[in-house]
């Protein structure tokens, strides 16, 4: 059936029979490309039905249809003419995991992050009206993403205006992780629907009993019975606020879903939709572990496993170092924003489970909260991923900075991520964590300078930020040496007196990488781990680029304010002259999607890339210091042969006085 669908024209011709077909056909084409190419797969498999249902009973794209977060958009890229191009999902140049509105006409808004879609949605729905137009416009958004505040704030607007559109609510009980909060409560007795419309029905016809003697008690029994639907039936809430509730209906039940899909196009005024999908739907193991499957890596579609051997990384050592500090300080807790897996804290979970705190998909809460925790006295680790951590940033400034509060936030995923591409890349957060005061910023070259980093954060008692990246430590170079942490004093690997390399993270391994190939070439290289951005270790710096007078810096994050920036900026403050600076960074653009190796290369921030630059840099240096040196030797000729005619010239004068 899917080798007949290339356009939704297509899919509207078929049947509801059909449609079944074509949802089970969608399942094993996602599982294929999934398996072999990685991805989002559960939250893909859940909105199958939901999705073929939208785009038969919605005119996309004058309709327009916007998807929170936008992971689970697979189904509706096959739908929408780019069946082919799923093949390339994720690869370099190839189709996007999430929508992107250079691709489609049919993608209206760029999505990345939770709980943004019922506000682009209300502001969509807004210049609609003003345009005097009359499309669709529709928000789907799952259970996970209504943890998020900019959800609700987004929902309290639109339930007041009265502003025309859909919301759907896809609730599979799920975010990333199991769901958690009042929210989630409130739609778990939403979920009982079927028992409480029963009840509904009962309390009318008891209501209905009561005589009524004249107008003022009618309106005492209406409030009585307003009171009582409160207590019984929870979809008030979002009546309350100024939304017609529809709902739950069966997510995978095409023909029901269509059903109420045209309803929500009749009625006027802003319509919730809640409708229960199970993220996972038709591949059993996906359905028991639907966490595990939220983001996947290349796996094998009959056992599940994932390809290849999965290593240690970053995460997990943050993780099993966090435990072992935790059994010694009581007062160390841990938060996460519905990310305990991806962070590593599913552990500390169970070892610590009255320390550890899930706050669902809520950053600036997650901060705002670390910051009075830290305020009575507690010391909160806050690992969130670097993308993410944008979201909190007015609180790291006013509620923990200004404060001086001892938060340690570890920016998980920093640097380039790959696949998931321009939401999800965390290069930035050096460069806006930079700006602020108070602030001590660290990042660690391998997993062992990241147990450090923790002990010594303890011990600082202020704010502290460590970035580290995705994955594990690099499987060219083994660090032996470990200086003690000292604030704002960086390390010296290797000594050398032609040129200094100064990284910082994981980008100090590929400096250790470039000064050993440079000594094949009789370049000496001083390579230097910054470990800190902020403070600055300035005197080590400014005496190694004194010494050499060639300096280049590698960082995994924007050319625009971070260790690169630092660096020049200490050269003009300190007046170093005749210092040649090269600086290795990602350029101020947004990142696009592909293997890390391939974007490191198309950047120039590979091994390979930087030891060419190095070398022509160097020989151009080389030759600049052979012209100034010709240039003194010719100089200094010129001055004694200057020097020589100055003697004739005075033996001829004496001469001619003598006469």
């Amino acid at each position: 059936m899917l080798e007949k669908i290339n356009s939704l024209e297509d899919l509207k011709k078929l049947s509801i029979k059909d449609k079944k077909i074509l949802a089970e056909d969608i399942r094993k084409y996602i599982l294929e490309i999934v398996s072999e190419n990685g991805g989002h797969l559960a939250s893909n498999l859940g909105v199958v039905e939901l999705t073929i249902a939208m785009e038969s009973v919605f005119n996309v794209p004058e309709d327009k249809i916007i998807w929170d977060v936008g992971h689970q958009s697979y189904v509706h890229k096959i739908l929408t003419g780019r069946k082919e191009q799923m093949k390339t999902l994720r690869k370099l140049n190839g189709i996007a995991g999430f929508p992107k509105t250079n691709e489609s006409e049919t993608d209206c808004f760029n999505t990345g992050h939770s709980s943004t879609s019922i506000s682009a949605a209300l502001g969509m729905a807004r210049a609609r009206d003003i345009e005097g137009k009359n499309n669709s416009v529709v928000a789907v958004i799952g259970d996970g993403a209504l943890t998020g505040g900019m959800a609700l704030e987004a929902l309290n607007d639109a339930g007041y205006s009265g502003t025309r559109m859909t919301v759907i609510l896809n609730d599979n009980e799920m975010s990333i992780s199991k769901n958690i909060g009042g929210m989630n409560m409130l739609l778990s007795k939403l979920r009982t629907k079927r028992t409480y419309t029963k009840s509904s029905v009962s309390i009318k016809n008891m209501i209905n009993k009561i005589p009524v003697v004249g107008k003022p008690f009618v309106k005492v029994v209406q409030r009585v019975k307003r009171s009582i639907k409160q207590l019984i039936i929870p979809k008030m809430f979002f009546e309350d606020i100024g939304f017609r509730y529809l709902g739950p209906v069966d997510g995978h039940n095409i023909e029901e879903l269509e059903r109420m899909l045209k309803i929500t196009k009749e009625l006027d005024g802003p319509v919730l939709l809640h409708v229960l999908t199970k993220k996972g739907k038709g591949y059993k193991i996906a359905e028991e572990n639907p966490d595990k499957y939220h983001a996947t890596s290349p796996f094998d579609i009959e056992t599940g496993e994932v390809k290849g051997k999965k290593k240690k990384d970053y995460s997990k050592v943050f993780g099993e170092k966090l435990i072992e500090l935790a059994k010694k300080n009581k007062n160390i807790v841990a938060i996460t924003a519905s990310m305990k897996d991806g962070t590593g804290l599913k552990d500390f979970q169970k070892e610590f489970p009255n320390r550890f705190f899930d706050i669902g998909i809520a950053e600036q809460h997650a901060v705002g909260l670390a910051a009075g925790m830290a305020k009575a006295g507690l010391i909160p680790f806050v690992p969130i991923y670097s993308s993410f951590y944008q979201r909190a940033y007015d609180q790291v400034i006013h509620d923990v900075a200004i404060q001086n509060l001892p938060v340690i936030m570890c920016v998980d995923r920093a640097g380039i991520v790959g696949a998931d591409g321009e939401t999800h890349q965390g290069e930035f957060d050096m460069a806006f964590f930079r700006l602020v005061p108070n602030l001590t910023i660290m990042a660690p070259k391998d997993f062992k300078e990241l147990e450090d980093m923790m002990e010594y954060a303890i011990t600082l008692k202020r704010p502290v930020v460590i970035r580290y990246p995705r994955g594990g430590e690099s499987n060219k170079i083994t660090f032996d040496k470990h200086e003690k942490i000292k604030l704002g004093k960086a390390e010296v690997l290797k000594e050398g007196k032609d040129i200094s390399i100064i990284a910082i993270g994981k980008t100090v391994s590929r400096a250790m990488e470039i000064s050993n190939i440079l000594k094949e070439n009789k370049i000496e290289a001083e390579v230097i781990n910054a470990r800190f951005l902020k403070p600055l270790d300035k005197e080590t710096i400014t005496n190694s680029i004194e010494k050499t007078k060639f300096v280049i810096t590698i960082e995994d994050g924007t050319i625009i304010n971070g260790l690169g920036t630092a660096v020049k900026e200490l050269i003009v403050d300190k007046e170093l002259k005749d210092v040649k600076i090269k600086s290795y960074a990602y350029p101020d653009e947004f990142i696009k999607h592909g293997a890390v190796e391939e974007l490191e290369e198309i950047y120039h921030l590979d091994t390979n890339s930087i030891y060419e630059d190095t070398l022509e840099i160097n020989k151009q240096k080389q030759e600049k210091n052979q012209k100034e040196e010709k240039g003194q030797v010719k100089d200094k000729e010129n001055k004694n042969r200057e020097q020589e005619e100055n003697k004739e010239e005075e033996k001829k004068q004496e001469e001619i006085q003598r006469k």
